[in-house]
Order: structure tokens, then C-alpha cells, then sequence
């Protein structure tokens, strides 16, 4: 019976792993890392294909400024390349040792629109969280159809299911109301 749960938890667990990442991906209008460490880059003569993260280190050297420093100096016309080409409407200057990102502060107009894609990605959470307590509520009610557990194991199941539900779904809350403010912030 603990099983079930246990698995539910990881099952949540790696939704909100996907999720904080998705939202990391969201521009605040401050210099993030995370901004430009996953995007693909096309590394080697296109042999490899490597996130900048592996390729390079990435620091903010002030809020409106990502430097980005390659472990190989030959490979930072591709890394420049790279993120022109995922369209993430930064523009990386190659000065030949680094890369620098300059990231323009947001316009009220473009934080709504942020906000508004925000709010998608978290109900996308939300909706991947609710489906795997559907699924798992159907496994209990199949077990208890089969005769495998009690009724009283199965309502403890569901009560249990439900309790973990609800603290998945604050996490995304608190996630969603943590992402906003950074977003507000000018």
C-alpha cells in the first residue's frame, strides 16, 4: 500500500522537476543562467549536440548582464550561433574570449504576457499532477475490484492520495506566487 504512495510522490515529484524548469526558462528581466544554460547547441561541426551549460560557464556579472566563458575557445562561434538560433530573443555579443548577453528590462505590456504564459505553464503542472492522482486512484480501485485490498485500505489510499494531491498542488502555488514576484520586480 506504501508503495502506491511512494510512487505517487516521485511520479508528482518529477512533474515539479519539470515544471521549475520549464519556469526557469521564463525571462524576469534579470540575468539568470538558467536563461541560456539549456538551450542546444550544435557543437564540433553539428557532431555534437550539447547544452551551453556543458560547453561553457555562464555567469550573471551584474542583473542586466549573462557572461558566458567556453571550456574551448574554438567552439564559441557555434555557442553564439546556437543561441541566436533558439530564438529566445537574447542577442549574445562575441567579443572572441566571451560571450556577453545584455538583457533589456521588461515592458509592463511583455511582464503580463510573461505572467499569462506563466500561469499556462503552471496549470499544465496542475493538470499533470491531477493525472497521475487519477491514475493511481484508479490502480486502488482496481485493486480493491479485485479483491486485493479492503475497502477501508482503499478509503485509506484515496485519503492519502488526495492529502499528497493537495500538498503537490501548493508547491505549485507557492512556485507560481514566487515566479510573479520576481516578474513584478523592475
Amino acid at each position: 500500500m506504501d508503495q502506491l504512495i511512494s510512487e505517487a510522490r516521485a511520479k508528482m515529484q518529477k512533474v515539479l522537476e519539470v515544471l521549475k524548469n520549464d519556469l526557469s526558462t521564463v525571462r524576469t528581466g534579470r540575468a539568470m543562467p538558467s536563461l541560456v544554460e539549456n538551450i542546444v547547441i550544435g557543437a564540433y561541426g553539428g557532431t555534437q549536440k550539447l547544452k551551453v551549460m556543458e560547453l561553457a560557464t555562464v555567469v550573471a556579472s551584474d542583473t542586466q548582464t549573462l557572461v558566458i566563458s567556453p571550456f574551448d575557445g574554438s567552439i564559441i562561434g557555434e555557442i553564439n550561433k546556437g543561441i541566436m538560433e533558439a530564438n529566445v530573443g537574447l542577442t549574445p555579443v562575441n567579443d572572441g574570449q566571451v560571450i556577453r548577453i545584455s538583457i533589456p528590462p521588461l515592458s509592463e505590456e511583455r511582464r503580463k504576457e510573461l505572467i499569462h504564459l506563466m500561469g499556462q505553464k503552471l496549470e499544465n503542472g496542475r493538470i499533470m499532477v491531477r493525472q497521475v492522482r487519477h491514475e493511481v486512484m484508479n490502480d486502488i480501485k482496481k485493486q480493491y475490484n479485485d479483491k486485493t485490498i479492503a475497502e477501508d485500505d482503499m478509503l485509506h489510499l484515496e485519503k492519502e492520495i488526495q492529502k499528497l494531491t493537495d500538498e503537490m498542488m501548493s508547491e505549485i502555488k507557492s512556485m507560481g506566487e514566487k515566479k510573479e514576484t520576481e516578474l513584478m520586480q523592475i
